[in-house]
């Protein structure tokens, strides 16, 4: 969009150096110095169309005679700005685009180039241009930047504000339903976008436009214009996720470490840019500051890189600590990945920052974990456990997700004990169906940890519960000759008792089959097919169940037997189809638990 002022066709004007002449042929009777520039004018055609100018001219000819020298070096926009104005006056066309016009208003209203001096003058012109340009999304982004050149001058005249609540207002609407022309990332998307309109309006059932369709454009934006843009679209009912993610796309421009995974796997390293490492904190801090503080409106990936990429930049802590706080209160929608964050720290003791994992987790449980907790039963049932926990849970998930981690972390040789253990027990054991993540990663720390004592491998042990380990995982702990052998003997004994409690109920279900059908008899006929089937399978089910009913027997003859001899010990996984691995334990270590703490196997005289 450009606007002529029409005049002569000739271009009575040269530059020679710094020096900017008419060619008229007239001598020059005014000297009027922009900067390093200096124009060799004449007076009439100044005065005739800028109050200021004739102002200075008449009081500078008092004192120097005919020919007078003025100094405008703070003219809004400069020497160029200056060329276009004095092109003006002398009636010469001049173009007026929205990369100029901000300057050209703001140096006429310097000049005072009212229609006082003149119909028509250039503070109409330029401001009847503003206004055609405001209802433009793409023009009035290109003013909103030049008018960071000007940004006093155009803050006095109300520039910055106007263009930026048109742009919040266009931003906040759907531009299809305008055709609003709309800068393009490229041109095969220019031409995918656009859809063919009827009667202004898209026909095109899916969205041509999606909610980041500005993104791009305002990220072109200096900081301070761009948060006061973003805080207008907040402002104007624009969606918490909406204005979050033109956040984040507005760091990822600038800080290329936001581009990078958090692990050690990635490969792919974004150039540095030539901003310092202090204007980008300086950035990172900011635009946390404005991100809205609501669950969701931000991803937890997208966080996580947030507080990853603050901790390299040295960030401050409030900042690392409302990025935590953040992360702590959606924690079970993020990925394994993410939480892998590099120790940054100068001690570097642990290959991840377990510190920063241990707060957030302290900052989840704050807000998840209720106020009182019913204790577990001592003896549950695999199937009825996973059946009664939701899956879905916050809790829960986050326990699955904080299982996966202490696996990952267990591999570190410097991974003190301690803080695995104070890991492991930051989310509560009533919000895992099961334990055989934590079995897990008990074992991954074993084999990385060999040199623990009895001792501390019995405590390390005490983070599982025997009870919770599907059928599976206890079958690998039996063999696990990494385990204390107590706990070998307790996984043994509670899944003997699982399958105990397991016959007892198809007893129970057996003889209620068997007693409605009895029932039944005098109603159907004899020869029924269904009568006949359901009859031959009770009976071999009644058959499989007491052969159960005999091995469970002699597993608990031979768990009786266990701290006689050692003979015992080697018949005992050949019951449950495991082989020896090795004769290394003492029989006096093998004694059978009989009580559990809250729902727990009692580990303290171990």
């Amino acid at each position: 969009m450009a606007f002529m002022k029409q005049g002569s066709k000739s271009e009575p004007f040269r530059r020679e150096g710094q020096t900017w002449v008419c060619t008229t042929g007239l001598p020059s009777d005014v000297t009027v110095e922009v900067g390093e520039i200096s124009f060799f004018l004449h007076k009439f055609p100044l005065l005739s169309r800028s109050g200021l100018l004739k102002k200075l001219i008449a009081e500078s000819s008092n004192e120097d005679g005919p020919s007078c020298v003025l100094q405008l070096h703070d003219v809004p926009g400069g020497a160029t700005t200056f060329e276009d104005i004095t092109s003006f006056c002398y009636g010469v066309k001049i173009e007026i685009t929205s990369l100029n016009v901000v300057s050209l208003r703001c140096a006429a209203e310097y000049l005072q180039m009212t229609e006082e001096y003149g119909e028509g003058n250039l503070v109409a012109q330029t401001e009847t241009f503003l206004n055609e340009i405001f209802s433009n999304w793409r023009d009035s982004i290109k003013a909103l930047e030049t008018c960071e050149e000007v940004q006093p001058f155009a803050e006095d005249l109300h520039i910055v504000s106007r263009c930026i609540d048109s742009l919040a207002m266009k931003a906040c609407s759907d531009p299809n339903l305008f055709s609003w022309p709309v800068a393009a990332r490229n041109c095969k998307q220019n031409q995918a976008d656009n859809r063919a309109l009827l009667n202004g309006i898209s026909t095109d059932t899916r969205s041509s436009q999606s909610d980041d369709w500005w993104f791009y454009d305002v990220s072109l934006l200096s900081l301070p214009l761009y948060k006061r843009l973003i805080t207008a679209i907040e402002a104007k009912g624009m969606k918490s996720d909406v204005v979050a993610a033109s956040l984040i796309y507005y760091l990822r421009r600038f800080l290329p470490l936001m581009n990078r995974q958090s692990s050690f796997t990635d490969k792919g390293h974004a150039t540095i840019p030539s901003t310092s490492e202090a204007d980008q904190r300086a950035l990172l801090e900011e635009i946390v500051e404005l991100i809205p503080n609501k669950r969701g409106v931000t991803s937890s990936k997208n966080l996580l890189r947030l507080l990853r990429t603050a901790m390299i930049l040295s960030a401050s802590p409030s900042c690392r600590e409302n990025l935590e706080r953040r992360v702590g209160a959606q924690l079970d929608q993020a990925e394994l990945v993410d939480l892998l964050i590099p120790n940054m720290g100068y001690s570097m003791e642990t290959l991840y920052d377990i510190d920063c994992i241990q707060r957030i987790l302290d900052h989840f449980m704050s807000i998840y974990q209720p106020a009182s907790v019913a204790a577990s039963p001592c003896i549950i049932e695999q199937g009825a456990l996973i059946a009664g926990a939701d899956a879905l849970t916050p809790m829960t998930m986050v326990a699955n997700l904080l299982d996966g981690y202490l696996a990952e972390v267990a591999s570190d040789t410097n991974m003190s004990l301690a803080k695995f253990q104070a890991l492991a027990i930051a989310i509560p054991d009533y919000t895992r169906p099961l334990d055989d993540g934590v079995y897990h990663a008990i074992d991954v720390y074993l084999k990385i940890h060999p040199w623990l004592t009895d001792s501390e491998r019995e405590q390390l042990c005490r983070l599982m519960n025997c009870q919770k380990l599907s059928l599976e995982a206890s079958t690998h702990a039996a063999q696990n000759e990494r385990l204390p052998l107590r706990v070998i003997v307790q996984v043994l004994f509670f899944e003997q008792l699982r399958l105990r409690t397991s016959i007892s109920g198809w007893f129970f279900v057996s003889d209620n089959l068997e007693n409605g059908h009895q029932h039944s008899g005098n109603v159907l006929p004899n020869d029924d097919p269904c009568q006949r089937d359901t009859a031959e399978g009770n009976e071999n089910l009644r058959e499989r169940l007491l052969e159960l009913e005999k091995e469970c027997s002699s597993i608990r003859s031979e768990l009786q037997k266990l701290t006689k001899t050692k003979k015992s010990w080697s018949i005992l996984p050949k019951r449950f189809g495991f082989r020896k691995k090795s004769e290394s334990s003492n029989s006096s270590d093998m004694k059978t638990p009989t009580s559990t703490t809250n729902g727990k196997p009692d580990h303290g005289n171990g």
